[in-house]
């Protein structure tokens, strides 16, 4: 099983067309945007990240939903410290 992470796109790099800095909750990292070259991607767009690579761009009720459910996943776990959030690029 593959999980897929709402991620929405701050912006796509103008170097680099198939990278774009995303935020996931916060948390800014950038990932390969190349899968999806026939979509048109600008900042503000939703898309579900896998491995560091945006497999599908999703709408903003479609994130919503899957972050509400990834947010009630993880409630069991609470105190457990999440390596995830101290990464980030600026």
């Amino acid at each position: 099983m593959c999980l897929g992470i709402p991620a929405v796109i701050v912006e796509v790099l103008t170097d680099r067309p198939d990278v774009a800095k995303v935020d996931v909750d916060g948390v800014h990292r950038l990932v390969n945007i190349g899968l999806l070259q026939d979509e048109e991607l600008s900042a503000q767009d939703w898309v579900l990240v896998h491995l560091g690579f945006a497999m599908a761009k999703i709408d903003e009720q479609e994130a919503a939903d899957t972050r509400e459910f990834l947010r009630g996943l993880n409630e069991g776990y609470a105190d457990v410290p999440v390596a995830s959030t101290e990464s980030q690029v600026s």
